[in-house]
């Protein structure tokens, strides 16, 4: 059964308050899927239309990481070495690219995704080890681009605030994305990077409308919070950049001039964006939210998404994955660039230093008057 038109993994049930995905469509490498029996009775029973569904608790188990740094060479985005601190995130974005990772761990990319959670507790450790290495050349590393680093549960595990300690003592450069106000807490560590030019912070804005903020990513910061924490960072002397990620047709497309001008007089002084992606099961995932939440308009969005690539409802080459092509494209494209021309942000990601870099284990350099002073 075609994906689209199907409901492969829905159950037909009203999305559980609080959560972005409404269905649990098995993982590519599954060989059967489950669902408990109690949901399994009241979908065969009928009665799901007007019973609510309960929020599903959120269960976090520990992962040991063995590395942290995560290296890639695509060529569509800005940085070649990540971190991530959790799998799975409970911000429970629908649109979110990495919700088909859950599949590697036998977990449904839908509804797991926000509620089944991995925190790599021991990540500030492998971290000082791979820095502490001979043959580490740094380069910058950006935090949180497969889950928000600053998801709800970093609240009370601080992996994220022991990964930014161990990079700013040895003056690593890094960048941030996230969506959470939370990332104030941390503005001690991150102010004083940005004042050696270690540090920049990226906060996604998707659109200025809190209706659909909480269809869509339920458990984010809503839209007017974000802008604010981009003033506070702002504020603090942080280059900050707005993202815009994804543009959805006939979803948040509306809304992009007015989020660059908000970002823009909260003080941010970049901009981007990428086009809506559906990658492997997130198609599903997606197409049962769209047509739960919004079923007057959902087949102009997804005949939208197939003009912008190229009749397809996905497109993973380089390049073409992030902006989408033909007609529709270069509208957004224009859109895009005429607004951020207007309100002065710029389009090029902050530079970041990286000759201030001292190895965990190696003591900075002294000058010699320090050098003779220890002798005695």
């Amino acid at each position: 059964m075609n994906s689209i038109e199907g409901k492969q993994g829905r159950n037909d049930r009203p999305a559980a308050r609080g959560r972005g995905a409404v269905s649990q469509p098995p993982g590519r490498f599954a060989r059967e899927h489950r669902i408990p029996i109690a949901e399994a009775t009241a979908c065969a029973s009928g009665v799901s239309d007007d019973v609510p569904v309960p929020s599903p608790a959120t269960h976090v188990a520990d992962e040991r990481a063995r590395r942290i740094i995560t290296r890639n060479d695509s060529p569509d985005v800005f940085f070649t070495r990540s971190i991530n601190p959790y799998r799975g995130c409970e911000h429970g974005c629908v649109y979110c690219y990495a919700r088909p990772c859950h599949a590697y761990l036998d977990l449904s990319p839908g509804l797991d995704f926000e509620t089944r959670l991995f925190a790599k507790r021991n990540a500030a450790e492998c971290l000082r080890r791979e820095l502490a290495t001979r043959a580490y050349r740094c380069e910058p590393i950006c935090i949180g681009t497969a889950t928000d680093c600053y998801q709800p549960i970093e609240r009370g595990l601080r992996i994220t605030r022991e990964i930014i300690e161990t990079l700013v003592g040895c003056r690593h450069p890094f960048s941030l994305i996230t969506k959470s106000a939370l990332v104030e807490r941390d503005l001690d560590l991150i102010a004083s990077a940005a004042r050696d030019g270690t540090a920049a912070v990226y906060v996604t804005v998707t659109c200025l409308d809190p209706a659909l903020a909480r269809a869509w990513e339920p458990r984010a910061a809503a839209p007017w919070r974000r802008i604010e924490t981009i003033r506070r960072l702002a504020d603090a002397g942080v280059p900050v950049g707005v993202m815009v990620a994804p543009i959805a047709p006939f979803l948040n497309d509306g809304d992009i001039e007015a989020v660059l001008e908000a970002a823009a007089r909260a003080g941010a002084r970049s901009a981007h964006y990428t086009i809506l992606r559906l990658p492997d099961e997130l198609l599903t995932v997606f197409t049962d939210w769209l047509r739960e939440r919004f079923p007057d308009r959902a087949e102009r969005v997804m005949a939208r998404i197939r003009d912008l690539r190229a009749g397809r409802m996905n497109d993973p080459r380089f390049h073409g994955r992030m902006r989408g092509e033909g007609v529709w494209a270069d509208l957004i494209a224009r859109r895009f660039a005429l607004a951020a021309r207007r309100q002065g942000l710029v389009t090029d990601r902050a530079e970041l230093r990286e000759d201030l870099f001292v190895p965990p284990t190696r003591e900075p350099a002294r000058s010699c008057d320090d050098s003779q002073a220890s002798l005695f």
